[in-house]
């Protein structure tokens, strides 16, 4: 979204987050050494759910800049979307349900 709303509906979102949830013993991988310290910064606000904007706010940065960040973040890991990168971010630990 140009506005840095939300990529994913709230419904789905708390569907995709009861799922998580519900997994009994989640098995943690590290994060991709290839990603910089502030790839995964950006990383870890977008597994808490933060739009664009509030990421921007949080780390002083403008929201083209985390919008690259982002992009970077996808290609190296090869991920499709947003939604891709908020599982990679739980699979590693960066973010966590209620986090």
């Amino acid at each position: 979204m140009a506005e840095g709303g939300s990529y994913l509906d709230l419904a789905v979102t708390h569907r995709v987050l009861q799922a998580f949830r519900a997994q009994t013993s989640p098995v943690l991988h590290s994060p991709d050494p290839a990603l910089t310290p502030r790839e995964l910064e950006v990383l870890r606000l977008v597994g808490r759910g933060l739009a664009n904007s509030e990421i921007a706010s949080q780390l002083y940065i403008s929201e083209v800049t985390v919008k690259a960040h982002l992009g970077h973040i996808l290609t190296k890991l090869g991920l499709r979307d947003r939604a891709a990168a908020i599982v990679y971010a739980f699979d590693t630990g960066l973010a966590s349900p209620g986090g």
